[in-house]
């Protein structure tokens, strides 16, 4: 290796990079000026990715600059890379709102508690960052993202999304952009051009060279700078003078690769051993280097040639020159010299103070199976469970299973590791481990949880109508080992197949999955509402509806009196429909404002979506529709957050009862195509429903009736239909086939006399009513409009007022129906039911009533949608960091938009803001 060759330098390695430095000039500029930004650089090993983050850290010398490395042997800790940003600020965490500062002292193993959800502890870090850009212009430079641990690129990607107004920037360098970063601003990187390449290869050599070497170097290095320096560290003289040295074309990084083992093999074994000691090690902790060092008898010594070969730098941090020389390191060593290295590391680890890389270094030691290792990696796993590293979990589940002899103890780590691969996203290679199993002599509890697991993987990878039937199975092998466990699986099969519908696959339709509950074994105990809740949902679905009503009814009564927060979450959903099932608008209200409440409480932001939908139908029925419209582009944030697949339920029901048509057949036809790839076969019903209440508010009964009919297709869970039923009556009288509503009304009658709850007699009383149309009619009427006023249900009310009033006018009774349909129009109106309140005011005009517009408001400059969010939640009471959690942004960007919300409406603070906006109750 030729002496003359300097080592790489920033000059050198920004050759050819002045636009890629100048964006990144206006990046540090934003950040000053008080924006945030990401920046995602991708390129091939050697490109300079690194160089460029160097760049910015010396040209952003007034801000506080945190630097992140990733690092190919430390991808399977959790939150390492995520330690390794927020160390230097946790001094900040404790002015967090608690439920972030408790799931980021989680996480970072500062403190138990129960497992973060991800999306919690990435809005704690977005409010850790947030915070120290108060005292200072914030820029992380993260480089090497491929080699980070997933959950932190989860977290780090949430937090470059979610930047606002914060004085924070974010640059990522990964060799590819990969899905998490996807959507983020990048910035590409490829070869220098041939005049650039020219330039830094003359600008390194202090000597004359061959044109034909010259040529060679340039040919083989493709651009790449760091080729370019490495191709050039190993000329000879003669090779710079026109010799034949200089070796064949090989492909880019491994060529780079092979020219770092050049240099490692020529260096003296211990300080090849201490290079590798420090490969397998990527904490840097020069400390733990040295003291495993010593166990190799290596002296410090060693450390010196490495350093004077430009491969590594031993101070206070150990670093090597680039991350191919770390990699070339590692793969040049045997196995049995890995091996050693990693024993050491053991060895030297405090196991008390880092159980879990002790137990990762023991592992990588191990030349065979090895039990009291795969017990320990069993135990790392819980840990990084309740810290919310599924990704980790599972890695050392599967390291774990790996080392294990028995093979029923094999067996029973690869299912778990599958169960935690399927949590964390990773379905194929969730598939491959339970195909590992296939073969394996299970116990029956471990082949039923590989049934369940199959069952989640069925449901997550578009195929929900396999999940009923692997439950079921999950179920039956359960009913000797665990009845409790048995009767949950059981019930979580019914909600499968009640969710796939028509969709199912044979063996778990709904009512061979309710003929499987109905004959499960009693629990022990005393029922709990779980226990309740099969009882009544699979006597329902078997025997008919009035079986289940008595358990339902005790179900929904005691829900919650003898669950744990985590258990209430799991049920609520269930819980919530149940209540819709039985015609109760008063525990429905109560059980969609506790899940929403619940979800936010516990940073069960995973939960959100279900439980802001469950919520927004209870205020669309209630005529609340801004302050449904408000929890629908709260659930659009948390949707696009959190990735949920969630159909856009809420986002129907509100459109048909605005009478949007174009927005109702654009979210139907996606979401009839979405639930039928995906096997949901409740999303059709939905989306016909919301068809048929969008015919019906238009008077357009034809199309009305079509979809009414064809949510009714499907009957199996006539519970199911209980919106659809009283659409489907209504159109058919109206398009005169009434005939066609009969089947309907005695499903609906059938509901009324066994539930007998306000709510189902009034609409039975209407619906009754639209099918008899002579003098029986207005008795009907007027028992339907008593027993709505007493629900909370103004929608149903204002639609009965309506109908009466048609039917007076029909009735030649002008006096009379211009009340119903002044009150009809009046309340609609009122709510936004556009096309409803339209439909009423035609009636109403017909009878010589009018339908006066109040006097337009003066318009005013007009806001963003999240402008509308913010101050709408800023008037309803909610502090910055409220407000910040609910829509996944830092408070100081809650305090950025609200200024700008002032300065638009004339206004200098928070409570002027109830005076310039619409009225609205509060949203949960």
């Amino acid at each position: 290796m030729s002496s003359h060759v300097p080592r790489w330098s920033h000059g050198a390695a920004l050759t050819g990079r002045r636009l890629e430095c100048s964006t990144l000039d206006r990046l540090i500029g934003d950040v000053r000026a008080g924006t945030s930004q990401a920046l995602v650089v991708h390129g091939e090993a050697g490109v300079g990715k690194t160089a460029l983050l160097d760049y910015v850290e010396e040209q952003a010398a007034d801000c506080q600059v945190i630097r992140v490395v990733g690092v190919q042997s430390e991808m399977e800790l959790v939150f390492a890379g995520l330690h390794q940003l927020c160390l230097p600020v946790l001094d900040l965490h404790e002015r967090l709102p608690a439920p972030q500062r408790d799931a980021l002292r989680t996480a970072f193993g500062l403190s138990a508690g129960p497992p973060p959800d991800r999306f919690l502890v990435g809005l704690a870090v977005l409010g850790l960052l947030s915070e120290a850009a108060e005292r200072q212009p914030l820029i992380c430079l993260v480089d090497d993202v491929q080699w980070l641990d997933q959950v932190s690129v989860h977290v780090l990607a949430f937090v470059a999304r979610r930047l606002g107004a914060e004085s924070i920037g974010l640059v990522f360098a990964t060799r590819g952009g990969g899905n998490d970063l996807d959507g983020i601003p990048g910035l590409a990187l490829t070869g220098l051009r041939e005049t650039d390449a020219r330039g830094l290869l003359g600008s390194v050599l202090s000597g004359p060279i061959d044109d034909r070497v010259r040529d060679q170097v340039l040919l083989e290095a493709r651009g790449n700078p760091l080729a370019l320096l490495e191709l050039a560290r190993c000329l000879t003289l003669t090779d710079l003078a026109g010799g034949f040295g200089l070796p064949g074309a090989t492909p880019l990084p491994n060529g780079l690769e092979a020219g770092f083992l050049q240099q490692i093999a020529a260096l003296p074994g211990q300080t090849r051993t201490l290079l590798l000691v420090a490969a397998a090690d990527p904490s840097g902790d020069p400390a733990l280097l040295w003291r495993a060092a010593s166990r190799l008898g290596i002296d410090a010594g060693a450390a010196t040639p490495a350093a004077d070969a430009g491969l590594a730098a031993f101070g206070t941090r150990v670093r090597f020159r680039h991350p191919l020389a770390r990699t070339a390191i590692y793969r040049y060593a045997s196995a049995q010299q890995r091996q050693a290295a990693h024993r050491a590391l053991a060895e030297a680890t405090d196991q008390d103070l880092d159980p879990d890389r002790c137990a990762w270094h023991r592992a990588q030691a191990a030349p065979g199976p090895d039990e009291d290792v795969a017990a320990e990696l069993e135990r790392s796993a819980r840990r990084a469970r309740a810290r919310g590293g599924l990704a980790a979990a599972s890695a050392f589940l599967k390291e774990a299973a790996v080392l294990t002899t028995d093979p029923v103890t094999r067996a029973g780590r690869a299912v778990a590791a599958a169960e935690a691969k399927v949590q964390a996203g990773f379905f194929d290679a969730a598939q491959d481990l339970l195909d590992m199993t296939e073969s394996a002599p299970l116990t029956a509890r471990q082949r039923a949880g590989a049934d369940v697991v199959r069952a989640q993987l069925a449901y997550h990878t578009c195929r929900g109508g396999d999940a009923p039937v692997l439950l079921l199975k999950a179920a039956r092998q359960l009913e000797p080992l665990d009845v409790t466990l048995s009767r949950a699986t059981y019930l979580d099969a019914l909600s499968a197949a009640v969710f796939a519908g028509r969709l199912a696959g044979p063996g778990g339709r709904v009512a061979e999955a309710a003929r499987a509950a109905v004959a499960a074994p009693r629990s022990p105990h005393p029922p709990s509402s779980v226990d309740l809740l099969l009882e009544g949902m699979a006597a329902a679905l078997d025997k008919g509806y009035d079986a289940g009503i008595p358990f339902l009814t005790l179900a929904l009564f005691t829900f919650g009196t003898d669950m744990t927060a985590e258990e209430e979450l799991r049920w609520m959903w269930l819980a919530a429909i149940t209540a819709i099932r039985v015609w109760d608008d008063d525990r429905w209200n109560l059980l969609s404002g506790r899940y929403v409440e619940l979800a936010r409480r516990t940073g069960a932001l995973s939960e959100l979506p279900l439980a802001l939908t469950q919520r927004a139908y209870t205020l669309l029925f209630a005529g609340d529709l801004p302050n449904a419209a408000a929890l629908i582009g709260e659930l659009k944030v948390a949707q696009e957050v959190t990735g949920s697949g969630l159909a856009p339920y809420g986002a129907m029901a509100l459109a048909a009862l605005r009478g949007d048509e174009s927005e109702v057949i654009s979210l139907t036809d996606a979401t009839v195509q979405d639930a039928t790839l995906r096997g949901e076969g409740i999303g059709i019903i939905f989306a016909e429903w919301a068809k048929a209440l969008l015919y019906n508010g238009l008077g357009q009964y034809d199309l009305a009736l079509a979809a009414g009919r064809n949510t009714l297709a499907y009957d199996k869970d006539v519970a199911a239909l209980c919106w659809s039923l009283p659409e489907a009556i209504e159109a058919a009288a109206h398009s005169g086939r009434p005939e066609n509503a009969v089947k309907a009304f005695e499903q609906l009658t059938e509901m009324a006399n066994a539930s007998g709850t306000d709510w189902v007699l009034g609409v039975q009383a209407r619906s009754h009513a639209l099918l008899v149309e002579d003098e029986r009619a207005e008795p009907l009427y007027r028992q339907a409009v008593a027993r709505l006023s007493r629900t909370s249900l103004r929608v149903d009310l204002a639609r009965t007022h309506l109908l009466y009033g048609e039917w007076l006018r029909r009735r030649r009774r002008r006096n009379d129906a211009r009340v119903q349909l002044g009150t009809a129009y009046a309340m609609l109106a009122d709510m936004g039911a556009v096309a409803f309140a339209a439909r009423a005011g035609r009636e109403l005009r017909a009878v010589g009533g009018s339908t006066h517009k109040s006097a337009p408001r003066a318009k005013g400059p007009s806001l963003t949608a999240q402008e509308t969010q913010i101050a709408g939640m800023a008037r309803d009471g909610l502090t910055n960091p409220e407000i910040g959690t609910r829509l996944f942004i830092s408070a100081r960007t809650v305090q950025y938009h609200l200024r700008k919300v002032f300065a638009k409406l004339g206004i200098t603070s928070r409570s002027q803001l109830a005076g310039v906006l619409p009225e609205s109750a509060s949203q949960t």
